[in-house]
């Protein structure tokens, strides 16, 4: 009896520490403006305050500036040459996928900058209190991918600083086996990298402007230089604009379409998760002009990144798509201080990139997900650890096809969602969102214990018909023939538009009545066109008494 009662005051004490220990671990319980008492939130995923919305259209120019610039928004275009088509199908596939990917950008992106809340908040009209957090999941591991990705990249442009340095580092012996997928060398600028970007993840954007602005002339200059350096080389550009394509027939016809969504796939991510961003903008206006600063900057690294892929081809025989080895291929003069000016643009790149565009919008999902444990400074730390380390991104670049298969594989998962946000807030709900209710598990959007089963309905259509597509582009041996196959070609443009037809006609023929509100309710009280004591623009103000929802003039 004596030993029983040891074995229970041993576990009731291990109990009551581990109580302990999580108790240590919890934040400080945050008020906020709209979400219930019992309902446990943070400031990052409460409505935007005024005083936070700063941001104008220049702004969001020097967003994409930030974020459109880096080592894969080179690889994407040049990927496509290296697949076997020509400088001309690679710069189509770039315009037109960025034309297929800034439709739900924009429509997205009018939601923060009219609702002021985050991705996490604003997918809860549509998918429901509970089943939002699904979407929010989906997003975030995709986010952990592409943080993963960019890392990596930038390691390996960290390299390049360090061989122009010490050449002698080449000859360091690798002790890693070749099926790891990675050899010492890397791994040593791997650490050194992550450590070095580390604490300027921890820093907030705002506070490292100069960071991203250094980061937009360098990266250009960089671009410019590259692409200019190898067309003298290659001498004759002629035989870069006359080089032949490798596939032929309806199979070209197929890879150019898989390519345009490997283009579009790129900027999925975004395209779902905008509103992050958005919903500091300081009226509804600004954030239209994404759909033209994304594609001019975009067409721009591509064309730098064709010319010097197309150069490549001819002078090495083999088309190098990736710039990060390219210098390594420099002999000449001024060659390792090339380089070393090319891995360091390379190398702030990736780290602005990360920081704009992957570890605040992982962590910030994580901190909706527990925001009685993480919040955005956690989040950040649990996102690069596991970005960085355990998702071993060096197997997912290894080639240029795989590259276009990851790209094109996260699209899938996200075109359903970045549909269904757009579909429900302009076609379904016309703008006309509750925005207490989506802080509120038991307000109108509810739905069924928590989801929204059209939202579920429409999901798996827009997803099902791409998954054999995906599995034969990831594992080519397996045994899947037919039509079917060719719906993953156009993996995005199908799960978009297909699921966002699907989701409009069950909201048509069975809609949720009890979400239909007759005009908008904002948590501020205002309806926003463009604040003129903000912005130059004209637009009318309209103030909305949160009660009783009657409008007056200011």
């Amino acid at each position: 009896m004596s030993g029983l009662r040891n074995r229970v005051s041993k576990a009731a004490s291990t109990v009551k520490e581990y109580a302990t220990s999580k108790k240590k671990w919890a934040l400080e319980k945050q008020t906020s403006s709209l979400a219930p008492e019992k309902v446990w939130t943070n400031i990052d995923n409460d409505v935007t305050p005024l005083s936070r919305r700063t941001w104008t259209t220049w702004t969001v120019l020097g967003f994409w500036f930030s974020d459109g610039l880096n080592i894969q928004g080179w690889e994407s275009p040049s990927s496509v040459i290296a697949v076997g088509l020509t400088w001309r199908e690679a710069l189509i596939c770039n315009a037109f996928g960025m034309l297929i990917i800034v439709v739900p950008l924009t429509l997205n992106g009018a939601i923060g900058s009219f609702l002021h809340v985050p991705f996490p908040i604003a997918v809860r009209s549509a998918f429901g209190y509970r089943f939002g957090k699904f979407a929010v999941i989906v997003r975030m591991v995709t986010a952990l991918f592409w943080h993963s990705i960019q890392t990596y990249s930038g390691s390996l442009a960290f390299m390049l600083c360090i061989i122009a340095i010490w050449p002698s580092f080449l000859n360091v012996p690798n002790h890693i086996p070749e099926s790891v997928g990675i050899t010492t060398q890397q791994m040593v600028c791997q650490f050194l990298f992550w450590s070095i970007q580390l604490p300027i993840l921890l820093i907030s954007p705002h506070k490292i402007k100069w960071f991203f602005i250094l980061k937009a002339i360098m990266v250009t200059f960089c671009c410019i230089g590259v692409a200019a350096a190898m067309c003298s080389i290659a001498g004759d550009t002629g035989a870069i604009f006359h080089q032949e394509p490798k596939v032929h027939g309806s199979k070209k016809a197929w890879l150019i379409l898989n390519c345009m969504m490997s283009s579009a796939g790129g900027w999925a991510t975004m395209a779902t998760n905008i509103p992050d961003f958005t919903r500091y903008m300081r009226g509804t206006r600004g954030q239209w002009w994404q759909g033209l600063f994304l594609p001019v900057i975009s067409l721009f690294l591509a064309a730098m990144a064709i010319l010097a892929t197309s150069a490549s081809g001819v002078i090495f025989r083999t088309y190098i798509w990736d710039p990060t080895q390219l210098p390594l291929k420099w002999t000449g003069p001024g060659g390792r201080a090339g380089m070393f000016f090319v891995g360091l643009s390379w190398a702030i790149a990736q780290i602005g990139t990360n920081l704009t565009a992957n570890v605040i919008t992982a962590a910030n999902d994580l901190s909706s997900l527990c925001p009685k444990y993480i919040n955005i400074r956690r989040g950040a730390i649990i996102v690069t650890v596991i970005g960085g380390w355990i998702m071993q991104p060096w197997k997912i670049i290894s080639s240029a096809q795989s590259l276009l298969t990851f790209m094109s594989g996260l699209a899938v998962f996200l075109a359903p969602i970045a549909a269904m946000l757009a579909t429900d807030f302009w076609l379904v709900k016309r703008k006309c969102i509750d925005v207490a209710a989506l802080y509120d598990p038991d307000g109108i959007y509810k739905y069924w214990h928590g989801m929204n089963w059209r939202a579920l309905v429409s999901f798996l259509i827009g997803l099902g018909p791409n998954l054999p597509g995906l599995a034969k582009a990831v594992s080519p041996g397996l045994n899947i023939s037919g039509g079917i196959l060719h719906v993953y070609d156009i993996n995005y443009f199908y799960g978009f538009y297909t699921t966002a037809l699907v989701y409009f006609l069950l909201s048509y023929f069975w809609p949720a009545k009890e979400t239909v509100i007759p005009a908008p309710m904002l948590a501020d009280g205002i309806i926003y066109g463009v604040d003129p004591s903000h912005d130059s623009e004209e637009d009318t103000v309209e103030k909305v008494s949160y009660v009783t929802n009657t409008q007056e003039k200011v």
